[in-house]
């Protein structure tokens, strides 16, 4: 177990709650619209407010700023085949996963839907995540319809737009009409994909709602401390998308190391470190025993001095694209 104090901070970076702020706009940044009656009642999800239960696996789940939970482990379908997706999906949702993230730009949208309705599971036990292309900024609410379309779904818990792309100048707009989304409760939350500390304060100087996540690549050797520590300040929840840094990361020494002590895997150990800090992440595979191992690092504790060993496996290198100056359209 983690000494009282690691476990403290563990929880206050663990669950994002809404901020203290200062003047009443500001506290209507974080707060759901009333429903127009336009779309189903979405109602909170019944289960507990620390940790998913699934069999013997206890997954924590993260408070966003609006009140909506979050499982701090989840599922993503990047670079999944479409045809292999309903299979890859159906794997994940009975290894136990309940958080599947998904994007337009993946297509394999249509997958994800198909494992869900094969599933059984109700819909409220499940949270889903999409996102808006970068070539479809400019017809958000289009986009966002198809995407609803090719899930089979009547809405979905998390609508991130992809990337800023800077050079479109069409994010703000983008927002706006996810505002429109989120206000017909079309989507449980909004937030971004990609943002840097510039594009944040761009899209708070022109919107109403606070992101209530930013999905970032992030790893042991790719932090991005500055950015992840913004976010929190703002109350906007860190996602790590490539948290195993693609797997390069799996092979440091330290890594190595630590599962031989622990008996885990590289995997569980550097998945361990993100939950500890309190990071959503959303790890993939297409092998069912490995999804499975996955998941058990939400029983691995770390101490305060391998949590800083992992660390210190900082070396500023990014494997994506830099969002500064991506502007590919996915289309």
């Amino acid at each position: 177990m983690l000494n009282d104090m690691f476990a403290g901070q563990i929880l206050l970076t663990g669950r994002l709650k809404m901020l203290r702020l200062d003047t009443e706009r500001e506290r209507k940044r974080f707060l759901r619209p009333p429903s127009t009656g336009k779309s189903p009642t979405v109602s909170e999800s019944p289960k507990s407010p620390q940790t998913s239960d699934i069999g013997e696996i206890r997954v924590p789940d993260i408070a966003l700023n609006n009140g909506v939970m979050i499982p701090q482990l989840g599922f993503g379908v990047f670079q999944v085949p479409p045809e292999e997706t309903q299979r890859v999906v159906e794997d994940a949702l009975e290894a136990g996963y309940r958080h599947i993230d998904t994007a337009a730009a993946y297509r394999n949208e249509a997958g994800v839907g198909a494992a869900i309705a094969s599933s059984g599971i109700r819909r409220e036990d499940l949270f889903i995540t999409t996102k808006l292309r970068n070539g479809e900024q400019g017809q958000a609410l289009e986009a966002f319809h198809n995407s609803l379309r090719a899930l089979g779904l009547e809405y979905v818990d998390l609508y991130l737009i992809h990337w800023p792309v800077p050079s479109q100048g069409l994010f703000v707009n983008a927002w706006q009409a996810m505002e429109k989304i989120y206000a017909n409760n079309q989507a449980r939350a909004i937030g971004i994909s990609n943002f840097l500390s510039q594009h944040i304060d761009i899209l708070l100087a022109q919107t109403e709602v606070v992101p209530a996540l930013n999905q970032i690549e992030l790893h042991p050797t790719y932090q991005q401390r500055d950015l992840a520590a913004k976010c929190s300040s703002l109350g906007i929840a860190i996602e790590a998308y490539s948290p195993l840094g693609q797997g390069t990361d799996l092979e440091a020494p330290v890594v190595v190391e630590l599962a031989a002590r622990h008996g885990a895997t590289p995997a569980q150990i550097v998945l361990a470190w993100h939950l500890a800090q309190g990071t959503i992440v959303i790890p993939k595979s297409a092998n069912s025993a490995r999804m499975r191992e996955n998941l058990g690092a939400t029983s691995i504790p770390l101490t305060r001095a391998e949590m800083e060993s992992v660390t210190a496996l900082e070396s500023g290198a990014r494997i994506g694209s830099d969002p500064a100056v991506a502007a590919f359209s996915q289309m």
